[in-house]
């Protein structure tokens, strides 16, 4: 178990986006290192955690992944109530999941915190010969938002780590840790007891 010195802070994370855009995968590789591409879908919302160290800075995250399919959606800010930030996924080979993002970006503006750090993952970019969404259309959609933008695979784990750290050094300087809230019905994977896919 890797030891962590100086103080810690607890950020809460939760990730957004369509069913089937991976957000799963995505957290599945960055708290295990690994990919598993039986992964079902997600019923609610699962919560898995690990702690990070960027520079002199340890975060443990508290994630949240929400289920995308449409009767979960009403659902979506009782989990980010209260984020420090969050991650809106799409598939880079399916445009429809483009245009949700800007829905989830709406609805994180009215309801969530004033002071989210808000990140879009373009996913899938393993998958560039079947692209529908460009580079450049996603970039620029996240620079006008000020959000913090990278196309990122769960299966090659290309720039996953990456947003997180983007997302750490974003986050306010003075933050009051933020947890996971209670009386919620979880399914709980910390960081020591999760083993990789085989």
């Amino acid at each position: 178990m890797m030891s962590y010195g100086g103080s810690m802070r607890e950020i809460k994370l939760c990730l957004l986006g369509d069913s089937g855009v991976g957000k799963s995968s995505l957290v599945l590789r960055f708290v295990s290192d690994c990919f598993d591409k039986y992964s079902t879908a997600t019923i609610g919302a699962s919560f898995m955690s690990k702690t990070f160290a960027v520079g002199e800075e340890t975060y443990k995250f508290q994630i949240w992944d929400t289920a995308g399919q449409e009767k979960y959606k009403a659902l979506a800010p009782m989990y980010y109530r209260g984020a420090a930030a969050a991650i809106v996924v799409y598939d880079i080979t399916n445009e429809n999941t483009f245009e949700s993002v800007k829905m989830w970006i709406r609805e994180l503006q009215q309801l969530g915190p004033p002071n989210i750090v808000i990140a879009i993952a373009a996913n899938k970019n393993d998958l560039t010969d079947q692209r529908e969404v460009t580079s450049d259309t996603g970039s620029k959609y996240a620079e006008s938002i000020n959000a913090i933008f990278s196309e990122t695979s769960a299966l090659t784990s290309s720039n996953v780590n990456y947003i997180f750290e983007e997302i750490s050094k974003k986050l306010p300087a003075e933050t009051n840790p933020y947890l996971t809230s209670p009386g919620m019905r979880i399914s709980k994977t910390e960081e020591k007891d999760t083993k990789c896919c085989s």
